[in-house]
């Protein structure tokens, strides 16, 4: 392993993944959770300078605030409290996973050293993205940033150290776009993709809320030269609801990632969507293997509000191991399935080309 402020050249991790500890052969990774958040505040800038934060979060609310009809709680939007954390943490852990996936990049206030201590005290592995948030969440002096600037910025979060530190992200993103995509987030994007073309690392993308937009982006990256298949389009769940365009989007060559399992209501209170069910997602996900497209598939929560954890009253990180993998196996999903969407793809995708 290097020390600090030694560069991890592409050399150095091909064929490795780094997590907040350091590099791990892929094999040790085990069951993943492919887009989470540990210690976040996805609080837009608006949000945070409102003097009411909402109410404490209680057993009796915490269902209408999730519903989404009660008034805007924006301290439902942000977590600190590593204790806390520590303890989800070890009831995922209980349930079979071994490795979280952090997206918390640019805008949404990232703590590599909490992640480093969490993952140290809970004995998991924890790999941590880098790169910037939709446009609303960036510092104003990204508009002035070119594409290049991005990208030696996200090299070095990568290779050298993340957000003032000198721990490593493992991937890169989670990259935000709209709908429509602004121009300088479209920069974001470029650099994104000419870093993972120097260091080897996987790109995550938070696509825009139209149907349409994952498949932009999949265009974007043709456009771009870059590699597809080391690109995941986050959050299909509440993007795309029909076969055609999802399997158009897996044609494309970029991994589809279905990460808001757990969410069980169908109110969306950020898009006038139907929110599928964890069986919906499940028919998708048998719709992209049929087809072909086991490799292009990859799940997780993106827990990003308290009342999904547990302490709260909401689902927690070891959800997916404990309800839905059970549900996958009463659907008719083989253990070789089931392994492949959970440990093989990302395992592929979290070590370095």
């Amino acid at each position: 392993m290097a020390e600090a402020g030694q560069r991890m050249t592409r050399e150095m991790l091909r064929g490795r993944a780094q997590t907040v500890l350091g590099p791990v052969a892929p094999a040790e990774l085990g069951p993943t959770l492919m887009h989470e958040h540990l210690i976040w505040d996805i609080r837009t800038p608006a949000m945070r300078a409102e003097p009411d934060q909402g109410p404490e979060i209680t057993l009796c609310n915490c269902f209408a605030i999730n519903y989404g009809r009660k008034r805007k709680v924006p301290g439902n939007l942000r977590f600190r409290c590593e204790p806390t954390a520590l303890g989800e943490l070890a009831a995922m852990k209980e349930a079979g996973g071994r490795t979280v996936v952090e997206l918390s990049s640019g805008g949404l206030d990232p703590d590599p050293a909490a992640l480093a201590r969490l993952a140290a005290e809970a004995g998991i592995h924890i790999v941590m993205g880098c790169g910037h948030y939709v446009h609303e969440y960036q510092d104003p002096a990204n508009a002035a940033r070119s594409a290049e600037d991005f990208a030696r910025e996200m090299v070095d979060q990568v290779q050298l150290g993340a957000w003032g530190t000198d721990i490593r992200a493992g991937i890169i993103g989670e990259i935000g776009c709209q709908a429509p995509w602004t121009a300088q987030e479209k920069r974001v994007m470029a650099g994104a993709l000419l870093a993972m073309a120097e260091t080897g690392a996987a790109v995550n993308v938070h696509p825009g809320r139209h149907p349409d937009q994952p498949q932009e982006v999949a265009e974007f990256i043709r456009a771009h030269g870059a590699d597809p298949s080391r690109v995941i389009i986050s959050h299909i769940d509440r993007t795309i609801f029909d076969e055609d365009r999802l399997l158009r989007l897996a044609d494309s060559g970029v991994v589809v990632e279905f990460d808001l399992f757990g969410q069980e209501a169908s109110y969306y209170a950020l898009a006038p969507i139907d929110m599928p069910n964890d069986a919906v997602r499940l028919k998708l996900i048998r719709a992209l293997i049929s087809r072909g497209h086991l490799e292009r598939v990859v799940i997780s929560h993106d827990i990003c509000y308290r009342t999904r954890l547990t302490r709260w009253g909401g689902h927690g990180y070891g959800h997916i191991f404990e309800n839905v993998l059970p549900l996958m196996r009463e659907r008719g999903f083989s253990e070789s399935e089931i392994d492949a969407i959970t440990v093989g793809n990302p395992r592929r995708l979290l070590a370095f080309a």
